[in-house]
């Protein structure tokens, strides 16, 4: 397979189609993420905005369209060229999916054991690197259950990036969190863009967080795009769905 071009985005989405027995999430949905930004995807319960990420990440198999990530059609990759494009990708799950057997430690240092070639000294040095990046070095040996949900988040995103990726995707990353740990959270995903470059999508019900952090608005209703744009369309949007959204979070 033909390896990705500087001119080719992080990833591509052409005709996305995905059905749960009767129930049709996806119906066509071709979009393309662009490169360094952040992109948040929105809409109702149910409107396969978490089934979208699943789809992009290879953990679904649509039922038609292709998805291009990482210069990869993961739709007919090999196991192996699937595993590549992974590599270039971060997914921080809405509940972190932290190991509970697993120290803080060893959670961020997972990736590295698993797909480098780092002696233990290297993995200390680096795990140390990814938890001060995140404010969570003090942390280090400590168990999930020992901190709070934020912590936990920010311990996932330290994860996500052990491997350097150059996409991290984000399923509800301020689900459940008070007001000021959404904002940290939110200012992280922020400084990935600009001190990093790192392009991003958030799955996000919270219109507040998709605020501060998007550079560009996919609103999905019934499996399709209902609008794709920047904020300040969405604020002049007479789409009567975008208008009821930005109503519910005045």
């Amino acid at each position: 397979m033909e390896p990705k071009t500087d001119s080719e985005p992080p990833v591509s989405v052409t005709g996305l189609r995905k059905s749960f027995g009767e129930q049709r999430v996806l119906d066509g949905l071709t979009f393309q993420l662009d490169t360094g930004k952040v992109t948040c995807v929105l809409g109702r319960s149910g409107t396969g905005k978490s089934v979208l990420l699943k789809l992009m990440i290879g953990l679904e198999t649509p039922d038609a369209g292709s998805i291009r990530l990482a210069g990869y059609d993961i739709s007919t990759a090999s196991p192996k060229e699937l595993n590549e494009a992974r590599m270039k990708v971060g997914f921080l799950f809405q509940q972190s999916a932290l190991y509970d057997s697993m120290t803080i430690e060893e959670n961020v240092a997972f990736p590295l054991r698993r797909h480098t070639k780092l002696s233990a000294a290297e993995r200390r040095d680096r795990v140390q690197q990814l938890l001060v990046s995140v404010g969570m070095e003090k942390a280090i040996a400590k168990m999930p259950s020992q901190i709070s949900g934020g912590m936990q988040k920010r311990v996932g995103l330290a994860r996500a990036l052990a491997l350097e990726p150059a996409i991290v995707m984000f399923d509800e990353p301020t689900a459940g969190l008070d007001p000021i740990t959404a904002a940290e959270i939110a200012s992280l995903i922020v400084e990935l863009r600009d001190k990093r470059r790192i392009t991003s999508i958030v799955v996000t019900h919270d219109l507040h967080t998709a605020r501060t952090i998007a550079d560009r608005l996919i609103v999905l209703d019934v499996g399709k795009t209902l609008f794709d744009g920047t904020f300040g369309d969405f604020n002049k949007s007479e789409i009567p769905f975008v208008a009821q959204l930005l109503k519910d979070a005045a």
